[in-house]
C-alpha cells in the first residue's frame, strides 16, 4: 500500500503538468473551432418604472449600440434571437426634476463579455403632467358674396381641456379654430378642429386635447334690397332632325338681384327667366352668353349675363316633360312655396318608350324633412321614371323653396238677429236660425 502512494507523491508534479497541458490543448482546440469575436448589436432602450403622472423631457436614447465579445456560435445565437440581449433604463422611484441614470444591459446566454455600450447613460427631466382649461379662439376667414352679410358666429364648447407636460401646457395661450366662409350664401354648420398655440401663434406639440374639435354655426343672411334667385332658361325651336337635346345648363345657376326699393325685389318670385335661346337646327354642342329678363328698377349683382351650355347628340331619343314640383316631409302646421313650381325634365331612351311617356310617368319632389321656416335652394329629386329611360337634365337644376308656418285658424261668429215687430200685426217675425260658429281650415301645401 505504501509503494503506490509513494509513487503518486513522487510523480504528482508530473501529473499536474500533464493535466494542465491537456486542458490547454482542449481549450486551444475549442478556440480554434469556435474562436472569440467582437460584434455590435442595436437594441431598443426600454423605460421601466416611470410614473404615470410624470412626463419625460430631454434627449432620451431610443436605441443603444451594444458591443459584445463571445464565441462565434454564441454571437450567432444572439443575432438570431434579439431577446437574448436587452437594454433598459430604470426610472423606478424617480420624482420630478433633472436626472442622470445609466443604461442597463443584460444577456441570457454565456460566455459573453460586454466590450462597449453607447450611450452608457442619459440625462433628462421628469416633469408633472397637468390639465388646464383653455379658451377657444375662432377665426372666420373669407366673406360671403356681395349682397350677403355674416352674423355673429356661435361655437361650442367655448373651452377645451389641454393635458401634457407642465412646461408645454404653460406655453399654451389659446386653442385656435378656423372656419372659411368664402362664397357662402346660407347659414354654415361645421365641425372645426382646434390646435393649441402660444402667444406668438406657434403650434405647441406633445399635448392632448378634449374635445379635439368644436361645433360652429355661422349665420349668413341677405342684406336689405338683395335677393338670391334661380335662373330659368327659356328656349324655342327644335334641334336638327336626327339629333337630340342632351343637356341645358346655366352658369351660374342662381344670381343675386338688387333694387333700391326692397319692395321691387320682394315682388320677384324665386326665379328670373333668361332671354330666349334658339335651338332650331342645332347639330352640335353650343354655348351662349344670355341676358336675363329683369323687372324695372331691378339690377343684377356681378356678371351681367349667364352662360347657357346646350348639349346635342345624335338621336337615340329624348323628350322634355314638364312636371310639378311636390314638397314632402313637412309637418301639418307648415307649408312650402316652391318657385318655379314646374320643372322641365329632359329624358332619353328608346323612341317607342318615349312615345308612351306622360307627365304622370314622373314625379319631382323636394324633401323638406326636419327643415325650419326660411328660404332654401334645393335640387329636386326625380323618381317614378321608367327603367328604360334616363334623366339627362332638369331645368332649372334647383328651385327656391320658402317654408312658412300656417297661422292658427280664427273662429268666425255670426251676430244674433234682433227680433222686430211686423207692421200692422203686433207680432214679431219668425226668427231665422243662425249657423253655428265654424273654423275655416287653411289648406296645407
Amino acid at each position: 500500500m505504501m509503494r503506490p502512494l509513494r509513487w503518486l507523491l513522487q510523480n504528482l508534479g508530473t501529473l499536474l503538468l500533464a493535466f494542465i497541458l491537456a486542458v490547454v490543448v482542449w481549450v486551444s482546440a475549442v478556440v480554434t473551432a469556435d474562436p472569440n469575436e467582437e460584434r455590435s448589436f442595436i437594441r431598443q432602450v426600454n423605460l421601466v418604472g416611470q410614473s404615470a403622472n410624470l412626463a419625460l423631457e430631454g434627449d432620451v436614447p431610443e436605441q443603444a449600440r451594444i458591443t459584445l465579445k463571445a464565441p462565434r456560435s454564441i454571437l450567432s445565437k444572439i443575432a438570431n434571437n434579439p431577446n437574448l440581449v436587452q437594454a433598459w433604463m430604470d426610472l423606478t422611484g424617480l420624482g420630478a426634476g433633472e436626472h442622470q441614470i445609466p443604461v442597463m444591459v443584460k444577456w441570457d446566454i454565456n460566455p459573453v463579455r460586454l466590450v462597449l455600450l453607447d450611450p452608457s447613460e442619459a440625462q433628462f427631466i421628469l416633469e408633472p403632467i397637468i390639465t388646464r382649461m383653455v379658451p377657444v379662439d375662432l377665426n372666420i376667414n373669407g366673406d360671403p358674396p356681395l349682397g350677403y352679410k355674416k352674423g355673429t358666429p356661435v361655437y361650442n364648447p367655448a373651452q377645451v381641456s389641454v393635458s401634457g407636460p407642465q412646461s408645454q401646457v404653460d406655453r399654451v395661450a389659446l386653442v385656435r379654430a378656423e372656419l372659411d366662409i368664402s362664397g357662402a350664401n346660407e347659414i354654415v354648420h361645421k365641425t372645426v378642429p382646434v390646435l393649441p398655440v402660444d402667444e406668438k401663434g406657434s403650434l405647441v406639440s406633445e399635448l392632448s386635447l378634449s374635445p379635439k374639435a368644436v361645433n360652429v354655426t355661422q349665420p349668413i343672411a341677405l342684406l336689405g334690397g338683395y335677393k338670391n334667385v334661380v335662373v330659368k332658361v327659356l328656349t324655342r325651336g327644335q334641334v336638327a332632325e336626327g339629333y337630340r337635346l342632351t343637356n341645358i345648363s346655366v352658369t351660374p345657376p342662381n344670381v343675386t338681384i338688387f333694387a333700391q326699393d326692397p319692395a321691387r325685389v320682394n315682388d320677384v318670385p324665386g326665379y328670373i327667366e333668361s332671354q330666349t335661346v334658339d335651338l332650331a337646327g342645332l347639330a352640335d354642342d353650343q354655348d351662349y352668353r344670355v341676358n336675363l329678363k329683369l323687372p324695372v328698377g331691378v339690377t343684377l349683382v356681378g356678371e351681367q349675363s349667364v352662360l347657357v351650355q346646350v348639349g346635342v347628340a345624335a338621336i337615340e331619343g329624348s323628350l322634355t316633360v314638364s312636371i310639378p314640383v311636390e314638397p314632402v316631409g313637412l309637418p301639418p302646421e307648415m307649408k312650402a312655396i316652391v318657385s318655379p313650381s314646374m320643372l322641365d325634365v329632359i329624358v332619353s331612351g328608346p323612341l317607342p318608350v318615349l312615345e308612351t311617356l306622360k307627365p304622370a310617368s314622373f314625379r319631382a319632389v323636394v324633401d323638406l324633412s326636419g327643415m325650419s321656416p326660411g328660404q332654401y335652394q334645393i335640387k329636386p329629386i326625380i323618381d317614378l321614371a321608367p327603367d328604360a329611360v334616363s334623366i339627362k337634365n332638369t331645368i332649372p337644376d334647383t328651385v327656391m323653396v320658402e317654408i312658412q308656418v300656417i297661422p292658427s285658424p280664427t273662429p268666425t261668429f255670426q251676430p244674433e238677429a234682433t227680433a222686430s215687430v211686423l207692421p200692422g200685426t203686433g207680432t214679431a217675425p219668425a226668427s231665422t236660425p243662425q249657423p253655428a260658429p265654424m273654423l275655416t281650415p287653411t289648406p296645407t301645401r
